[in-house]
């Protein structure tokens, strides 16, 4: 079996020796050149399945060498290597498409470890070369454009190391889709460790994060080791990262940064292998402008972001996710699959869901517990009645506008109820947008940003004819 290739690319004559030895002891056959334009030469010359380049070279950038290997050999992991705390290098290299970056002076524990990753990394491209299936298809339900192009984002986020800022609002899956990334990427056989931020007391965050030594404080009565350490090898998932207070984002900062943890109470630091994933139903960026989120930190595991959309924003995977959840529940409780009648799925399509995919299981959960037998009916899904949200399509709108500016007495006189004031809205917006599309029905629907069949429900519900 012949060996595994690996390209140096750094003008220092010592550095390109210390990784031959080093890489040569792994039983890899090793090329070290010292500028750009070897560098080309010997990627036109030879197939590689990994390649470590230096930042600045005498003829360009380790960013051109990075570019070229992503547009040319997409499926071979290209490593940056960084001077010390070079993190804005490390940043922009992530971004152009390299798995990792190394610092100098070079760790030869982790860089062991990073070729390991990087390795795997490259027998699984090759392995899921001219392969047309996404992996997880099944576990991240919808056929909709939103959802097939964050498959497509996961598939490519899970070749690299780039930390991954995963935003979205609560309850659209934001666990699954780090999951996935992790399950589907080189560190899918070490751990995939979730925190949330928000759960965790202030005091108590350093010796969760880091661990703590036997005595080291009151209570402490035996070594702990912390999440970063529980992740080695895997994946760290910092859900609600937002919540981190101030004192403990800069020390996330530097174990992101350093690659190393110092439990409490410990004299030394200990070297970590992780990869960030992070999450947050609140807007990162405005926090920073708040100063309630340090903007170096923000930049730090915010290299890639990836936005998962709302169900309102993919109404169209609403009857197949419902599908897929009420079989869930026939297996958790043994029972018959649920089955959804068409008034209860109109009922459904027609939500506005501000709880998203986690709503969803909620409701059909709760149908299944009140209707009879096995046949949900649009009474048994009990959903809220909501005035039509700043979503709605500017007809809605603008009717709501109307409504509002009328005086509040006949407002209060024309209805005997909060639900019959919102019926009368929602009839007098459906109206409307009949007449203005001269009552065909597919049009009205486009216009009120709701699909054919939940406006035919709506329509029998008002009864308009």
């Amino acid at each position: 079996m012949s060996k595994q290739t690996v390209l140096v690319i750094d003008d220092e004559r010592d550095i390109r020796e210390l990784l031959t030895i080093t890489l040569g002891r792994m039983e890899l056959d090793v090329d070290a050149v010292g500028s750009v334009n070897e560098a080309r030469s010997a990627l036109a010359a030879r197939r590689y399945d990994l390649c470590f380049t230096d930042m600045r070279l005498p003829d360009g950038s380790g960013q051109e060498i990075i570019e070229l290997i992503a547009g040319s050999f997409p499926d071979m992991p290209v490593a940056m290597i960084t001077a010390y705390g070079n993190v804005d290098a490390a940043v922009n290299a992530l971004k152009a498409g390299a798995f990792d970056f190394v610092s100098k002076p070079v760790d030869i524990h982790l860089l062991r470890r990073l070729v390991r990753t990087a390795l795997r990394l490259s027998e699984e491209r090759k392995a899921d070369a001219g392969s047309k299936t996404v992996p997880g298809a099944d576990r991240l339900i919808g056929d909709s454009a939103a959802m097939t192009e964050v498959r497509g984002k996961i598939a490519k986020l899970a070749r690299n190391q780039a930390p991954v800022y995963i935003g979205g609002e609560s309850g659209v899956g934001k666990e699954l889709v780090a999951r996935l990334i992790h399950e589907l990427g080189p560190r899918s056989a070490g751990a995939f460790v979730p925190v949330n931020c928000g759960a965790i007391p202030s005091e108590l965050m350093e010796s969760e994060f880091f661990g703590h030594r036997k005595g080291s404080f009151t209570g402490a009565h035996a070594d702990k080791e912390g999440l970063f350490q529980a992740a080695q090898g895997g994946t760290l998932f910092l859900d609600e990262v937002a919540e981190l207070p101030l004192h403990m984002q800069v020390k996330l900062l530097r174990a992101i940064q350093e690659k190393a943890v110092r439990p409490i109470g410990g004299r030394d630091e200990i070297p970590v292998d992780v990869r960030i994933l992070s999450a947050t139903h609140k807007n990162l960026a405005a926090l920073v402008e708040q100063g309630l989120f340090r903007q170096d930190l923000f930049y730090r595991i915010n290299v890639i972001e990836l936005r998962v959309p709302p169900l309102r924003e993919r109404r169209g995977d609403v009857p197949r996710l419902a599908e897929f959840v009420l079989r869930q529940l026939a297996t958790e409780s043994g029972g018959p699959v649920g089955k959804l009648q068409p008034d209860a799925l109109a009922a459904l399509e027609a939500y506005h869901f501000p709880g998203n995919v986690r709503e969803l299981e909620n409701i059909l959960e709760r149908a299944m517990a009140m209707c009879e037998g096995d046949t949900i009916e649009a009474d048994d899904l009990m959903l809220p009645q909501r005035a039509p949200t700043a979503t709605t399509a500017p007809a809605v709108q603008a009717v709501l506008a109307d409504a509002a500016q009328a005086p509040q007495a006949a407002r209060v006189a024309a209805t005997d109820s909060l639900e019959d004031y919102i019926s009368n809205i929602e009839r007098d917006t459906i109206i409307k947008a009949l007449e203005e599309s001269r009552y065909n029905k597919t049009a009205t629907a486009k216009k009120l940003g709701i699909t054919f069949r939940a406006l035919r429900y709506k329509l029998k519900k008002l009864g308009i004819d």
